[in-house]
């Protein structure tokens, strides 16, 4: 009779994958529902969107921007769930003859990111019903996943635990607490949320077992690799934000002055950076699970390295 090889970790695995059977969910039928989005109300909450740092717009106009940055919330999601599923379908070869829980649990999360782009694309393309023409996203997917997965292993999973961890602080502390947004766009997260909440588990598994396989010039490496991800997410980041602006300045209705758009530009590159990279960064969990696995010079590199996009 077949024995199956066990990790110490399996009981981990275990529960997310009886966690995954149990909250699982589908686009049309519990998500949609037959809603469409309800353009009166925000879809991000001002806490995520900043919109506090643009007094000079009015209520309609600081509801525009809130939809604008929610649009682009849930196009980036949909963006790193591209590499995020290529790079799962990977690792999951290298347990394919081994403990068969991982294997599971690993093969369920790839299905999920799958299903998570399917989402948001049908989300892009409700949203676009209802709001003014000219929106674009700049980022393409497969390009961005071409560069992340280029990168070491190690670094990859680094990135991806840190998405998947602000993915869960964003709902739990600012999404689900806001009663202005539209309850579409809500239930969205809720249940991205629901699935991200294991996904984030197995994130720390799979670095922390690629972590053990290094040595430690290839994680000095890796760590040059988790820095310049970073440094694209940046860059990447710039240019949508410079798109939103420009997006909102041509749909808003009148013309706002010179320091009006300097302000709106500032605040749209603050709060992305905050949304993607920042609130991941300082993250208790976060910073707990990339301490374990570094030295302190390599995390003062880090810090250095973050410091422009912190401040």
């Amino acid at each position: 009779m077949q024995t199956m090889q066990q990790t110490p970790s399996s009981d981990r695995y275990a529960s997310c994958i009886e966690v995954s059977k149990r909250i699982r969910w589908d686009i049309e039928q519990d998500v949609i529902r037959g809603r469409s989005f309800d353009v009166s109300k925000k879809f991000l909450p001002d806490g995520l969107s900043m919109i506090g740092r643009l007094p000079f717009l009015d209520a309609a106009e600081k509801r525009l921007v809130s939809q604008i940055q929610g649009r682009t919330y849930a196009n980036m999601f949909g963006l790193v769930e591209r590499y995020i599923g290529a790079k799962m379908l990977e690792i999951s070869r290298e347990h394919s003859l081994g403990d068969q829980t991982v294997l599971e649990a690993l093969v369920r999360f790839t299905e999920e990111e799958l299903k998570h782009q399917e989402l948001f694309r049908r989300i892009e393309s409700m949203v676009a019903e209802g709001m003014p023409a000219g929106y674009s996203f700049m980022p393409k997917p497969n390009e961005v996943a071409n560069v992340v997965l280029s990168k070491s292993t190690w670094a990859v999973l680094g990135l991806t635990c840190h998405i998947e961890l602000f993915t869960l602080v964003h709902y739990r502390q600012s999404i689900e607490p806001d009663a202005a947004l539209s309850d579409l766009w809500k239930d969205v997260f809720l249940f991205h949320w629901k699935e991200e909440s294991q996904h984030a588990i197995l994130d720390e598994l799979e670095w922390q077992r690629e972590d053990a396989k290094l040595t430690p010039d290839e994680r000095d490496a890796a760590v040059d690799d988790l820095i310049a991800l970073v440094a694209a997410v940046d860059g990447m980041l710039q240019r949508q934000a410079a798109a939103d602006a420009d997006y909102f300045l041509g749909v808003c209705g009148r013309t706002l002055d010179a320091a009006q758009v300097r302000q709106l530009r500032e605040t749209l590159l603050g709060a992305y950076r905050w949304q993607y990279i920042v609130s991941g960064v300082e993250n208790e969990r976060f910073q707990k699970i990339l301490g374990g696995l570094i030295t302190k010079p390599q995390y003062a590199r880090i810090g250095a390295a973050l410091a422009p996009i912190i401040n």
